[in-house]
């Protein structure tokens, strides 16, 4: 199955947004890593209003007039990532929340480390919030998009 994507500017870099006829499959970084989410074939599709209402909600969320997007999502990955990849929803903007928090809301205390590596695959970057997911002493740790980007996404969020 081939899937959709277009290319948008934000003040994050260019974002690849992914999509079938259905729901928002990705949004990827301008940085992105290899094989960090695996689609399989694109094609640019500038028509598909699922791409067009992302890249729409996007510029809203940018701009400081969005705080809550209204996409469906499918998430592809393993039982466990969407388990986490779900969790991401519900942090609400201009929060942060540990790794250790998303591995208590999720009901596995244990599985911090776990936690760390799906936040790292989530294939629905800032739509699923995974830059506001921090260290436990409040650094920020490990983003795909790149620290600096990820700094950027708090500091919009926090200015609004």
């Amino acid at each position: 199955m081939t899937l959709d994507y277009i290319t948008i500017d934000s003040p994050v870099g260019q974002l690849q947004l992914v999509a079938d006829q259905q729901a928002l499959i990705a949004v990827l970084w301008e940085c992105e890593k290899l094989n960090r989410v695996r689609l399989g074939q694109l094609a640019e599709n500038k028509n598909n209003i699922i791409l067009q209402n992302t890249a729409l909600q996007l510029q809203e969320y940018f701009n400081g007039q969005r705080q809550i997007f209204d996409i469906p999502l499918k998430f592809m990955g393993t039982p466990f990532q969407k388990l986490v990849w779900t969790a991401l929803l519900d942090i609400p903007y201009g929060e942060t929340r540990t790794y250790k928090d998303i591995a208590i809301k999720i009901g596995n205390i244990n599985a911090v480390r776990a936690v760390g590596a799906a936040n790292g695959r989530n294939p629905i970057s800032i739509i699923a919030p995974c830059h506001r997911v921090i260290g436990q002493n409040g650094k920020l740790v490990g983003f795909a998009g790149g620290l600096s980007n990820k700094e950027i996404l708090l500091k919009i969020e926090q200015n609004h």
